[in-house]
């Protein structure tokens, strides 16, 4: 007894006459049929380029075609299968054809699964988003459409997008504010991530490292990799960091003692009034404010202090973290520079936005089997949230600051008055 088999392949031109005639129920599947065909008459004319005309003798030949066969292409997030012809040389070893390796080469599959996963999409919704269910283009078996095969080309795709991200040379960019912070992924997992501003505004990521804690060794992991990569330590910078001392202290190692870095001012007021009762909350934040708006460091200094001699008879510890960092508080006021881009530079808000969605894309990952997981997944979520940069609100008043680092490098003159660098801009 004969065994019948019916072929999964896609029908070309049948199917392209059936879905035409309902085109506008059937447009994805008409769409499907007429690229399919067309890809057919492709892989015949690459056929007879090498075998000549079919049931002619053709001396110039340099193959014979040697039956058919199935293969699959990716489609909409998954594959179809696709009969094609094959070729044998003289020699006996099967030739390729250009049209069939150019759509089977197309990392379709890849791209589909990454912006899934980017937006939110898991695994085992991954087929249903990509192909309705009943719907007119056939998902069958070995289609690519399971939460294995999505999750195993969303991590070699972002594997290899880390990889070269993590290697990409600085040397080009003339960075002026670099921004640094972690995220904690899980209990005893923190990854550390930098972001810089250049000279027109314009936001870059930099890089990112793993750690068990926000400590030293771990932020100099990361300055170093920027390093080795081409970021200048000679050159004068701004840095912006959350109030980490483990940050302070690894850049001034790596940058020098006199490297600027700017404490971020929203989370020390953040710091400030958790310890507080919520009706003290008002008339300290009106005084925190009032002390940053000023242009005069000093006289925004007296005011700090003042503050914390008042709550020094009630709130001793709360005094004792006002005055803790209060060089760092102040760096940009001391540099001088325009009010608007004293508000830009004065808080880590550039590298939280980056953070914000790196925990909005990880949020379907209930458990981190490794750094090296966490590390992917967050890299990928930082060239997405690249996508979405916008150049520094304050960017026209930049010259402002390079004026001001040029000023702090070593045996430059002191001389010139800091107003005179606000009027650079």
């Amino acid at each position: 007894m004969k065994k019948h088999i019916t072929s999964t392949a896609i029908p070309t031109h049948a199917l392209k006459t059936e879905a035409l005639a309902s085109m506008s129920a059937s447009f994805e599947r008409f769409c499907l049929a007429a690229g399919v065909e067309t890809l057919s008459e492709m892989m015949d004319q690459d056929a007879e380029a090498v075998c000549g005309a079919r049931h002619a003798r053709d001396e110039g030949r340099r193959a014979h075609r040697w039956g058919r066969t199935k293969g699959k292409i990716g489609f909409h997030g998954g594959k179809i299968e696709v009969e094609r012809p094959r070729v044998r040389g003289f020699d006996g070893e099967e030739r390729t054809l250009p049209s069939w390796e150019s759509a089977v080469g197309e990392n379709w599959l890849g791209e589909w699964a990454m912006n899934q996963m980017l937006i939110n999409v898991s695994t085992r919704k991954f087929k249903r988003s990509v192909r309705l269910p009943g719907g007119d283009v056939p998902a069958s078996d070995g289609a690519g459409l399971s939460k294995s095969a999505t999750s195993r080309r969303f991590v070699a795709l972002s594997a290899a997008r880390m990889k070269e991200w993590m290697e990409t040379r600085l040397d080009h960019l003339d960075l002026l504010v670099i921004q640094i912070d972690g995220i904690h992924m899980a209990e005893d997992m923190l990854l550390v991530a930098a972001v810089g501003v250049d000279a027109t505004g314009e936001k870059h990521p930099l890089g990112l490292v793993e750690g068990a804690t926000e400590n030293a060794a771990t932020a100099r992991a990361l300055i170093a990799n920027l390093i080795d990569r081409g970021l200048d330590p000679a050159v004068r910078r701004l840095f912006i960091i959350d109030g980490s001392k483990a940050l302070s202290t690894a850049i001034r190692r790596a940058f020098g003692r006199d490297t600027l870095i700017q404490r971020c001012q929203v989370h020390k007021a953040r710091n400030i009034l958790e310890r507080l009762p919520k009706s003290m909350h008002a008339s300290v934040r009106s005084a925190l404010r009032q002390a940053w708006e000023l242009d005069d460091a000093a006289k925004a200094e007296k005011l700090l202090r003042n503050l914390a001699r008042r709550l020094n008879a009630d709130w001793e510890g709360v005094a004792g973290s006002i005055l803790e960092g209060l060089d760092e508080m102040l760096t940009v006021t001391r540099l001088g520079l325009p009010r608007e881009l004293r508000r830009s530079l004065a808080c880590t808000n550039i590298i939280e936005n980056v953070m914000g969605t790196a925990r909005r894309v990880c949020r379907n990952v209930k458990r981190w089997r490794s750094p090296s997981m966490a590390m992917r997944w967050t890299a990928a979520a930082m060239m997405e949230a690249k996508k979405g940069f916008r150049r520094l609100k304050a960017h026209k008043q930049l010259p402002a600051l390079r004026a001001a680092l040029d000023r702090q490098q070593p045996g430059t003159s002191t001389e010139r008055p800091l107003a005179q660098i606000a009027e650079a801009a």
